[in-house]
């Protein structure tokens, strides 16, 4: 098979809410997407939240999902590069990913040259140094040790208190998170003080659910992804251009 020269990103894809039946199609149509793209494709970039709850143990990984999963995987057989990042809703994975199914993965952001550009990929969860709140809560769920006493409990139960936690998590946002707030936006934020003293062509996230394309600085440009729940939202880098596309069927 011949590999394509395309960069693909995607992202809050939030597989397994609200409903068995609505994930379902939803895993349906990113499959539909991956078979659109594939001929064309070098690499997809998986940045974080493709699912609602997910928590690793040694030898057990949650229901599901297969679809898409063993549909990665054969990609990633084939030679394409799954890059798979953790987001705050799926960031307990150990080496399932890796050693199962090929993937690459990212703890945390990187940097990387893709061509002759310089791209900053992350989820972006986190990069608020203000929300003193947000970063003490992922500390403690990043926390080895916290991992490990979790780890202890019984997988159905820990499905139940993670997959309510993850509900929980959606029902606190408020109205002004869901806004577009343009250039108070944290993470734009983030993306500008950091261009001031790194030499950044794109920066590519997704956790704000809003499909965003701003320049930043004189050479910058911030692209958030959006969400596949109510839209189908993806970028795409061809070697020359990057682009924020909507998948139609």
């Amino acid at each position: 098979m011949t590999i394509g020269n395309n960069h693909y990103f995607i992202a809050d894809i939030h597989l397994g809410t609200p409903t068995r039946e609505s994930s379902l199609e939803r895993e349906k149509k990113i499959l539909r997407w991956l078979q659109s793209i594939e001929s064309n494709a070098k690499a997809v970039y998986l940045l974080g939240d493709i699912f609602d709850y997910w928590f690793e143990y040694r030898y057990v990984v949650p229901k599901g999902y297969v679809r898409l999963l063993g549909y990665l995987a054969q990609m990633a057989d084939k030679g394409i590069e799954i890059h798979f990042f953790n987001g705050n809703h799926d960031l307990w994975t150990k080496d399932y990913f890796e050693k199962e199914l090929g993937f690459i993965t990212h703890t945390t952001p990187i940097i990387k040259q893709i061509d002759n550009k310089i791209f900053y990929l992350a989820h972006g969860d986190g990069l608020d140094r203000a929300d003193k709140k947000y970063i003490f809560v992922k500390h403690v769920f990043t926390s080895p040790f916290n991992r490990f006493l979790y780890s202890l409990l019984h997988p159905y139960l820990a499905t139940m208190i993670g997959k309510n936690l993850s509900k929980t998590s959606r029902k606190q946002h408020c109205k002004s998170d869901y806004m577009d707030r343009k250039e108070k936006e944290p993470i734009y934020m983030f993306c500008q003080n950091y261009s001031k003293t790194h030499n950044i062509d794109f920066f590519i996230m997704g956790h704000r659910h809003i499909a965003t394309d701003m320049f930043v600085g004189s050479h910058s440009r911030y692209i958030n992804v959006g969400q596949w729940i109510t839209e189908n939202h993806y970028a795409e880098w061809n070697g020359t251009e990057l682009q924020l596309k909507t998948f139609e069927e």
